[in-house]
């Protein structure tokens, strides 16, 4: 069985490199952004594996697609995104009473140590979920393989 960890913008400095990155892609991309979220938010995260798959869900409600970036890189699985506080002011002044949903910007690191093939990892976004899919790769080091030998040819 693989192990996997999760964690935050607490990994090490190449992969806060990335998560700046992805954020000044998200910024760049999202002009239509209402304002700048202030904040941070943490998405709650599960990661399992199957005989043919290790998948990555994380609740996201009201996130739109294009506010999130994934990136695999170095056996790290990099979820970085932004969640909007919604407009109130349409509503009017207005003073809370309680306040328990988080806004703001949010990275999520899945560290996989199962062989995977990143390059045909999937995700889907639907009903406030994100699933991340990616295909193992089969383990070979018990197979058989017969070695071919080269022999220098006379002429």
């Amino acid at each position: 069985m693989a192990t996997f960890s999760a964690g935050s913008m607490d990994q090490p400095a190449d992969l806060a490199a990335d998560v700046h990155k992805l954020l000044e892609d998200l910024a760049r991309r999202r002009p239509d952004r209402r304002h700048v979220v202030a904040g941070e938010c943490m998405p709650v995260v599960d990661v399992f594996e199957t005989d043919k798959t290790v998948e990555i869900v994380l609740d996201l409600p009201g996130i739109a697609a294009d506010a999130i970036r994934i990136l695999f890189k170095s056996g790290v699985v990099l979820i970085v995104g932004e969640k909007e506080r919604p407009d109130l002011t349409k509503r009017g002044p207005a003073s809370f009473h309680l306040v328990e949903r988080d806004f703001g910007r949010f990275a999520r690191a899945v560290k996989i140590s199962a062989a995977i093939d990143g390059a045909q990892a999937r995700a889907r976004l639907a009903n406030g979920e994100l699933r991340v899919v990616l295909p193992r790769i089969a383990d070979r080091r018990g197979a058989g393989l017969l070695v071919p030998i080269d022999t220098p040819s006379r002429g």
